[in-house]
């Protein structure tokens, strides 16, 4: 594994310096996280209109190109990461600048609310909500309602997955024209794939923290994090049923080359299920999803990172969507880890991923 001298200074990010903090006692983890995640704001930016707005009650950042449009504009939805625990329309600030500069879009970052304060499914509940009143309220903000696109980065990718799974039921609504997933966790189910076990020591997303929070954010006892990394949560029947949508089997090769040992078997814990079976629930595990909701899905974007203990989930989700005949367009970031888009335009530390990435996003924008 190959980090340039950027990535190492990575592994003193806000994630690692709240984590270290709540694991000494200093202060609750999503505390300083939400301080740290948040930054400086950048300056005023003469080429947008920002404000501040409610739609359905939930706090949404609205960025508009300024001058005048022939045509009513494309519309991207942006839905942050941070575990549900943290993160905000600050945090992912500059990547929706980024994005409304360069691909002439109005775009809208969601700020829905965040657990532990408010239980998992609150956060889902925002989401949908603003989507559906941007969808409605389309015309008034400049956005073509047959050009919106729903958008987010790690389990704000999950969201955006669940959301674009939700609209499919409904029919008093246009279809969402795009999707668009950066480094997405597809399932909560199975910890034990190729990309785990090989960036286990990667920055920011180890795997025993990311099921300590992922239990977090759910409102569970951190004590079924060991059960849960083993796989006893899920039981036989379930786990056989399973594997033709998560099998490392179904991973290609080259993303094996440096190692992949499958797992012992876990010995099932009806107490382990019962108390996490919201895992196997689509609102958590869009890849698992009926195949009559998959193929209704809209065109798909989907970038994976090589140093992501998530690649696999984008993996997965992307073969998914293409054997049901959805069209997806893949960027891989081949020295890129979880995290890698937040950089871009960050004045303190520049990686050049980052703006790849970020190219990448625009131009699959700028072609639908």
């Amino acid at each position: 594994m190959k980090f340039c001298s950027k990535q190492q200074c990575f592994m003193f990010s806000p994630y690692n310096q709240g984590y270290c903090a709540w694991k000494i006692g200093l202060c609750d983890e999503h505390t300083v996280m939400r301080r740290l995640m948040d930054g400086i704001p950048p300056l005023k930016d003469k080429k947008l209109h920002i404000e501040n707005l409610q739609f359905e009650g939930v706090t949404v950042r609205l960025y508009r190109p300024k001058g005048v449009s022939a045509k009513l504009r494309k519309g991207i939805l942006f839905i942050h990461g941070g575990a549900g625990l943290w993160g905000s329309t600050d945090s992912h600030e500059r990547t929706c600048r980024f994005i409304a500069k360069e691909s002439g879009s109005v775009v809208v970052s969601v700020g829905y609310r965040l657990s532990p304060e408010y239980p998992y499914t609150v956060q889902l509940i925002d989401c949908l909500a603003a989507t559906i009143h941007f969808m409605k309220n389309a015309e008034g903000y400049g956005v073509d309602p047959k050009g919106i696109i729903i958008s987010g980065d790690s389990i704000g990718g999950t969201y955006a997955a669940v959301v674009c799974q939700e609209l499919v039921k409904r029919t008093d609504l246009p279809k969402v024209r795009a999707q668009i997933l950066i480094y997405p966790l597809a399932q909560f189910i199975d910890c034990h794939l190729p990309s785990h076990q090989q960036n286990k020591f990667v920055p920011p997303c180890f795997p025993r923290n990311i099921v300590e929070l992922g239990l977090k954010f759910l409102g569970k006892k951190a004590s079924l994090a060991k059960g849960l990394e083993e796989g006893s949560h899920v039981p036989e029947d379930l786990k056989m049923k399973l594997r033709k949508w998560m099998s490392p089997d179904i991973i290609p090769k080259e993303f094996k080359l440096r190692g992949y040992k499958p797992p012992p078997p876990a010995v099932f814990s009806p107490e382990i299920y019962q108390e996490v079976k919201e895992v196997f629930q689509t609102t958590l595990s869009p890849l698992i999803a009926d195949a009559n909701v998959i193929r209704q899905l809209p065109e798909t974007y989907i970038l994976t990172c090589e140093y992501c203990i998530f690649r696999d989930d984008g993996l997965l989700y992307k073969k998914r969507l293409e054997d049901e005949g959805v069209p997806v367009t893949w960027c891989h970031l081949a020295d890129g880890f979880h995290g890698n888009l937040f950089f871009i335009d960050c004045p303190w530390l520049s990686i050049s991923g980052a703006k790849r990435g970020m190219d990448s996003v625009v131009n699959f924008v700028k072609r639908l």
